[in-house]
């Protein structure tokens, strides 16, 4: 166990104590707002600002249907095939 910190008149343990990779903060990773990387930032912003996106988004994230395209008639002069034109 570590040892207790009081931050406010409540005792925090200093194991539970993390910096964030971002912006240098020291934060409590239990009560991150990072929903998926609480160990590493203090906040969903820290995460979206140093990704580019938050983990959680691109669990749930949709992917929408891709067209299907159709590839032209092969001739008997072409030798090599054609690729699609997405």
């Amino acid at each position: 166990m570590g040892t207790s910190l009081g931050f406010g008149g409540t005792a925090v343990n200093a194991d539970n104590i993390k910096v964030c990779a971002r912006c240098g903060l020291r934060y409590d990773w239990r009560k991150s707002a990072s929903s998926t990387l609480k160990m590493t930032y203090c906040g969903s912003l820290c995460e979206k600002a140093d990704l580019g996106f938050t983990i959680d988004a691109l669990i749930h994230v949709e992917r929408g249907e891709r067209p299907i395209v159709k590839l032209p008639e092969a001739d008997d002069d072409q030798k090599e095939p054609v690729a699609p034109v997405v």
